[in-house]
């Protein structure tokens, strides 16, 4: 594993792979949480309106620029991050990476283009509306962060996107789309070498200075804004002192305790319940907090959610407990959909099992399961190069480094049954719990 920051100021990572299949992966720290005086959505339409032309690409080219090589490319928008990626043949990575540092640094957004796209976004949206169980949760996100960044929903609101212009989004792009707010992963065959010139060769074309040198405008020009502020260039492609940490302690306030049921003429009842969780920065909880999490309502079928509600009483088809962390909160959240004469014993059933992880500490016997079965889980979904890409991007961005395997395995293994036990009641405490049921 290879990590340090380019000449441009962009954060990398580079992994050896024994595959002929290249990953890269363009992660940028502006996501929802940072559109502020901007309208709602406005992160995520930047995301999808990146790919309708660049100022050296029309749109038709970029649809088909990796695709008619047998690639893909593809883009997402989270509450704190734009993800550009592509999946490619080897022989293909400058190509991908030139496309990827171009939509990014170069897009032009034709208005055209842009109205054309909102009927796209206007059409996710009233689809999300369509799927009860996304919209609860959408809508319980909004009101446990009521008042804060993370309130907003990701692709905003029909009402919001309308009123997305040009002009907005080319001054979003430039308030956030800046070097140091950027890391580039790459998951390829190639030795460490090839991969610090190829990146050093095509991010040259998409340097802020060198372009403003290059096209004899001033410098200024290419400045970020004063409140933020620029990464000192290192003297080779690559240094290998990753970059200090950008996370911070919790400090979003938790929002009144709300319990709500909403009539949506549905035929599923559809029901949230949780809370705020760890952040990002609360490595040792956050670790806990995924093994709980996992343990709870994870994927797998033995889960204790699952194996109660579902296996051994069919009262549900599905039943996850999710675990999201952001820089400085995060949430815990028990999503379930079920037959309205079902919904007061799951509720039962799930309070229940939550004081028996409050009042008593996990068997030894039971915690290495639950360690082991993690352990396994994490490796095998890491077995895809894209995973990893992603993965490594995240990481940058939120730690400015990457954890290796073994130094996963050794936090994990060292949590306890009391600090798990101690986190089920911070996490699910009874008077912090909220809930959103749409019937």
């Amino acid at each position: 594993m290879l990590t340090g920051v380019t000449e441009g100021g962009i954060s990398c990572a580079f992994k050896r792979s024994g595959s002929a299949v290249a990953y890269c992966s363009l992660s940028i720290k502006a996501g929802t949480r940072y559109e502020g005086r901007f309208h709602s959505g406005t992160a995520h339409f930047v995301e999808h309106c990146l790919f309708k032309g660049t100022r050296r690409r029309s749109s038709a080219v970029i649809n088909g620029a990796l695709e008619s090589l047998g690639g893909e490319l593809n883009a997402y928008t989270t509450k704190e991050e734009i993800v550009l990626h592509a999946t490619v043949l080897k022989k293909d990575l400058a190509k991908a990476l030139d496309l990827l540092l171009d939509l990014a640094f170069e897009p032009a957004f034709p208005p055209a283009e842009i109205e054309k796209e909102k009927t796209v976004v206007l059409d996710e949206i009233a689809s999300c509306k369509d799927i009860p169980s996304e919209a609860v949760y959408d809508k319980f996100e909004e009101k446990l962060f009521a008042a804060t960044p993370l309130e907003r929903p990701i692709l905003g609101t029909a009402a919001s996107v309308r009123k997305i212009s040009a002009a907005q989004m080319s001054a979003y792009v430039a308030e956030t789309f800046l070097p140091e707010r950027m890391c580039l992963s790459v998951v390829s065959p190639y030795e460490e070498a090839y991969m610090r010139s190829l990146v050093k060769r095509v991010e040259r074309r998409y340097h802020p200075l060198e372009k403003a040198r290059s096209e004899g405008a001033p410098v200024s020009a290419f400045t970020p804004a004063a409140s933020v502020s620029v990464s000192t260039p290192v003297a080779s492609a690559l240094a290998v002192t990753p970059a200090a940490p950008v996370v911070s302690a919790s400090s979003i306030p938790a929002a009144p305790v709300f319990n709500e049921t909403v009539d949506k003429h549905n035929y599923q009842v559809n029901c949230v319940l949780g809370g705020m969780a760890p952040s990002l920065a609360e490595e040792d909880d956050r670790i806990a907090a995924i093994l709980l999490c996992n343990l709870l309502g994870g994927p797998a079928m033995n889960s204790i959610l699952g194996s109660r509600l579902r296996e051994k009483n069919g009262w549900v088809y599905n039943i996850e407990c999710s675990y999201t962390p952001y820089c400085d909160s995060g949430i815990a959240a028990i999503i379930f959909g079920c037959d309205k004469s079902n919904l007061d014993k799951c509720l039962k059933a799930i309070h229940k099992e939550l004081a028996l992880l409050r009042e008593k500490p996990l068997s030894e016997s039971r915690l290495k399961a639950a360690k082991r079965q993690i352990l396994g889980q994490n490796s095998i979904g890491m077995e895809s190069g894209e995973a990893q890409c992603l993965s490594m991007g995240k990481s940058m961005l939120s730690f400015g480094r990457i954890a290796s395997d073994e130094e996963v395995e050794a936090k994990v293994l060292a949590v306890t049954a009391g600090r798990l036990q101690a986190l089920a009641n911070r996490i699910f405490d009874p008077g912090r719990l909220s809930s959103l049921i749409y019937y």
